[in-house]
């Protein structure tokens, strides 16, 4: 759960910060939120999640 909250606010600060940057617009942004919450409906979900918390995994290792 905890790493979950956390990556969601990491990725909640790129996207800010990429949307002030002007390297992402607002509809883009918006369009990958309706994906990945497409994304997250599907069969895939589980697999997904086991890959962030390996990588999560490795960083948390050093």
């Amino acid at each position: 759960m905890a790493v979950t909250v956390s990556l969601a606010l990491l990725l909640f600060v790129i996207v800010v910060a990429l949307l002030r940057g002007g390297s992402v617009t607002t509809a883009a942004a918006l369009t990958c939120v309706a994906f990945g919450f497409a994304l997250a409906s599907t069969g895939l979900a589980p697999a997904i999640s086991d890959v962030l918390s390996a990588v999560v995994g490795l960083f948390s290792r050093t």
